[in-house]
């Protein structure tokens, strides 16, 4: 709740200050506000409000790429001066050397295996809550997917023997 009260303050200012671009971008990010607690029926939690600008910043992301492809770089330097203020309401970004650590940690002393990529991933989004920051899904992805192939080698011998047996009928 603490964000929607945020996003209306700043949004005041800036249209206080004149500052068409961020009120715009603000505008935006009430809008999709409203219509997640429209949708949910009720007030939005902090972690509701966050996974909308998450969802808002992916979309600017795809809208650059799309407009880079289209030769049209004013409007993809607009998508990244919005994402830029979306961010402003974001918990930082976790370095990838952070990452790599938080990795290591939700990881060391368990024994998932390549087929356990779910379990893991759960494991290592909590620690990454716990740590009240965020990362790039797909980067995380990677990464974990990186520390369960080393275990796949020593398990996929077993895992692969049932594999000829339904080939063959």
């Amino acid at each position: 709740m603490e964000l929607v009260k945020q996003i209306d303050h700043d949004m005041v200012a800036a249209m206080k200050a004149r500052d068409t671009e961020r009120t715009s971008t603000l505008r935006m990010v009430k809008a999709a506000l409203k219509n997640k607690e429209i949708d949910k029926r009720g007030p939005l939690t902090d972690a509701e409000a966050q996974q909308v600008f998450a969802t808002m910043i992916k979309q600017r992301k795809d809208s650059i790429e799309q407009f880079q492809k289209g030769n049209r770089p004013e409007l993809a330097a607009k998508e990244a001066r919005e994402i830029v203020t979306i961010e402003s309401y974001l918990p930082k970004t976790m370095g990838e050397e952070e990452m790599k650590k938080l990795v290591e940690e939700a990881l060391a002393g368990t024994s998932f295996g390549p087929r356990d990529m779910g379990a893991a991933m759960k494991a290592v989004q909590a620690k990454i809550q716990e740590a009240g920051v965020r990362a790039d899904g797909r980067q995380l992805s990677e990464m974990v997917k990186g520390k369960l192939q080393p275990a796949a080698g020593s398990s996929e011998p077993g895992a692969s023997s049932p594999e000829p047996v339904t080939g063959s009928e």
